[in-house]
């Protein structure tokens, strides 16, 4: 009898990308083994979001083309997850009749066992729980790459937002003990991990559970402090928990890298207590001031949402200016789509569609002029890129390989023409020689220029990796590493965070 096989499929924000890598880990280690084609899958699971409005659209379409699949493959089993399974529960069923498993966001853990129990009792089992059981950071994990991970500092929300269903659906924060924390980032760096992003839904509030306001700054400080960790990020903080100390131990950590993602939502201040938003335009101006006072080179990216009920001109127009006063590198922008269960949903005065498509384009060509006005300022300048696997999508096109840069930049370089092509995990410094909105490129090697590479141990974690999962699929391609210039796109289908509409 064959092994069975799994295929976990993620919508969403970098939360459901870690819970997704804790499902892959628990059907690991009850003895499945992960199939790339969901034609090939004897489970599949879905872990869905519950943000936008096309969430339920998105999700029984996915349904509807599994039941063909499950129809021709004898004893396939589909579970949903995620916050729309929290919300949904039981409706997921009924639309769907042949969904096996439905499970949300409290109970990651009780997949195995429910698939389990729908094989044998053949009939769908819902499990829906008020309450985090067990904080999905102490289950296993299968994670995707072996150079970077998330590492979850809390779960869930006390913000009230009210255009967000997300504080419904993953409950109050619950934050885990700094020691848990730094045992993870520890044991992740003496597997070869180089970089790790602390994940919360509201990760700068890091403390609020156990009554310390100044948790995350010394969090901040004590993870940049583990020997072998080179880079450091966070996701995603909220303007009113933002601290001077926070911003101390950025500049003042070498390893937390000159990057900063901050969701803005709206410059109007009418807007944003309509929201519950409980910051105004100049206290965001000012934490920008102050971040790059601290550290003039810092990339500051946000998130924003047009339309919002009861937004008038005037109002875009006070976002128009955050995003010229605040110059982002870059920007997450959202049309207002309405979320049932959420306070927003049921007010008056929603902007005609016409209306916000108009203001989106608006604010889309603004933040690219202005990304790219930044973004150039940086030809020229050397930067460190943390090579990545699966990054550039037209890297083999061109020719080029891809990473990140510091302060989080996507940067394609070239590679020396008969030289070794760096791996995953390795840093290449180089020289930047064009920019575009959203990305650099830095040809510098291909005239003689800047190309120095860094071997790191986690590059060798990524070659062991490789290693040990080289696989032929009988038509003599390598389904994981490198097999040349260029790299499939990443599986999951993620949106920048749980601020989103």
């Amino acid at each position: 009898m064959s092994e069975r096989t799994y295929h976990v499929r993620t919508f969403g924000c970098q939360m459901n990308v870690h819970d997704s890598e804790r499902l892959a880990g628990l059907l690991d280690d009850a003895g499945l083994t992960k199939a790339d084609d969901v034609r090939r899958a004897d489970v599949v699971v879905l872990n869905t979001c519950a943000v936008r409005e096309n969430a339920d659209n998105k999700l029984y379409g996915n349904l509807g083309h599994l039941a063909s699949v499950k129809a021709g493959r004898e004893g396939m089993q589909i579970a949903v997850g995620g916050c729309l399974a929290q919300k949904d529960r039981d409706e997921i069923v009924r639309r769907a009749p042949w969904v096996d498993v439905v499970f949300g966001t409290h109970n990651v853990g009780s997949l195995p066992a429910l698939l389990e129990r729908a094989r044998i009792e053949q009939e769908a089992q819902v499990e829906i729980v008020e309450a985090l059981e067990v904080f999905p950071s102490s289950l296993p994990s299968r994670r995707e790459s072996p150079y970077s991970a998330w590492v979850a500092v809390s779960v869930g929300c006390n913000n009230t937002c009210t255009f967000c269903i997300v504080p419904a659906l993953r409950g109050r924060e619950k934050d885990r003990r700094p020691g848990d924390v730094l045992a993870e980032v520890e044991a992740l760096v003496s597997d070869g991990v180089i970089e790790v992003t602390l994940l919360g839904q509201n990760v700068n509030a890091y403390g609020v559970e156990f009554g310390d306001r100044y948790a995350f700054g010394k969090l901040l400080r004590a993870v940049g402090a583990v020997d072998g960790l080179e880079r450091v990020r966070f996701t995603s903080p909220h303007p009113r928990d933002f601290t001077d100390d926070v911003i101390a131990a950025m500049a003042e950590t070498p390893t937390v890298m000159p990057q900063l993602h901050m969701p803005l939502q709206s410059g109007s201040d009418r807007i944003l207590r309509a929201m519950r938003r409980s910051y105004r335009q100049q206290r965001y101006l000012d934490i920008v001031g102050r971040v790059r006072e601290a550290m003039p080179h810092a990339a500051i990216t946000t998130d924003i949402i047009v339309g919002f009920p009861g937004e008038t001109d005037a109002d875009f127009e006070q976002t128009l200016h955050v995003v010229r006063e605040a110059r982002f590198a870059s920007a997450f922008t959202f049309q207002y789509s309405k979320r049932p269960g959420t306070p927003a949903a049921e007010m008056e005065e929603q902007v005609p569609p016409d209306v916000v498509k108009e203001r989106y384009q608006r604010l889309a060509a603004l933040v690219d002029e202005v990304a790219w006005s930044e973004a150039g300022g940086l030809v020229g300048a050397e930067v460190e890129v943390l090579v990545a696997d699966g990054e550039g999508r037209k890297d083999e096109k061109y020719q080029r390989l891809s990473g990140r840069a510091r302060d989080n930049r996507l940067v394609h370089f070239a590679v020396p023409a008969n030289t070794p092509l760096p791996r995953p995990g390795d840093i290449v410094t180089v020289e930047v020689t064009r920019a575009a909105p959203h990305h650099l490129v830095a040809d510098s090697a291909l005239a003689g220029g800047r190309y120095e590479v860094r071997p790191t141990r986690a590059g060798d974690a990524y070659e062991r990796a490789t290693r040990a999962s080289q696989a032929d699929d009988g038509q003599g391609r390598v389904l994981l590493g490198m097999p040349a210039l260029g790299a499939p796109p990443p599986e999951p289908v993620a949106a920048p965070g749980c601020a989103a509409p």
